[in-house]
């Protein structure tokens, strides 16, 4: 049977809706051949795409779809004013009241965002002088990037402006030279303190529900994922995070985002930051 370009893109657009509730706009034709490419060498396949697919929507292959075509753009300390409010804003309190903090990062790709997360809560413990206790639960739906940032190894320039000019990489990364046939590539991997506050868990935004409890975290990152979704599925998210974020909890959303129909329940407090007042009815 014959099929046009567009019926294989169209079938992709759709298998992926269908497991991750991720929505490819048009302009995504080029990235769609490309993935579609790799997902055939990922997976050893050499026959028809069509029948590829067929085997995806099987159940077979679909880890390896997933991890294909979705999208892991992230650096460290991207948005550094969402992680200065945490250092100044929110992590005093629980120095001051020896509560312990419990965080969630709802869409970690390779790492960069929650261990940023974690040097914020050292650099608070040394501002406040004082000790906080802390934990961050990172989740994505991608397997092959959890695994890359619970091995928290990362290629690093002296140029690159990823951190901050109040964070001192080397307090929290141990750096290493590798040999390579362009020449020598600085290699920074996570400090174990860094690694022990972080727990990386497989988890689909898309998902009816999420396994955590109510009221669970008092903060919620959800940064420059909501977009990938359609506006309806970026509600129906949010609702659901908004679950499991305590009253008082704050939700750092990323520059394009916004709360939807959390508006009412919500109080701003800063450049896409959001506490939360009250439970949805």
């Amino acid at each position: 049977m014959s099929y046009s370009v567009d019926d294989v893109h169209n079938r992709v657009k759709k298998i992926l809706y269908s497991l991750t509730g991720i929505t490819l706009t048009e302009n995504k034709e080029i990235m769609i051949s490309n993935r579609i490419d790799k997902l055939k060498r990922n997976c050893k396949f050499y026959g028809d795409i069509m029948e590829l697919l067929d085997l995806v929507e099987q159940g077979k292959y679909e880890t390896d779809f997933i991890n294909t075509f979705t999208t892991n753009k992230t650096h460290f300390f991207r948005e550094d004013f969402h992680f200065v409010d945490l250092r100044d804003r929110v992590l005093p309190k629980f120095a001051q009241s020896g509560e312990k903090i419990s965080m969630w990062c709802s869409a970690s790709s390779t790492g960069e965002e929650p261990y940023s997360m974690a040097i914020t809560v050292y650099e608070a413990i040394e501002d406040c002088g004082r000790n906080i206790s802390a934990s961050i639960i990172a989740t994505d739906i991608d397997t092959n990037v959890l695994q890359y940032a619970a091995d928290g190894i990362y290629r690093y320039s002296k140029s690159s402006k990823e951190f901050p000019s109040w964070i001192k990489p080397q307090k929290y990364f141990k750096r290493r030279v590798q040999k390579t046939l362009s020449g020598d590539e600085v290699l920074i991997k996570a400090n174990d303190e860094l690694k022990k506050m972080i727990s990386f868990r497989e988890l689909n935004l898309n998902d009816s529900s999420y396994s955590f409890s109510n009221n669970q975290f008092d903060v919620i990152f959800c940064r420059n994922v909501l977009i990938y979704f359609s506006v309806e599925d970026q509600n129906k998210i949010l609702k659901k995070l908004f679950r499991h974020l305590k009253i008082g909890g704050t939700l750092y959303l990323g520059h394009s985002e916004n709360p939807q129909d959390l508006i009412n329940y919500v109080k701003r407090v800063g450049q896409n930051i959001f506490i939360k007042e009250k439970e949805i009815i």
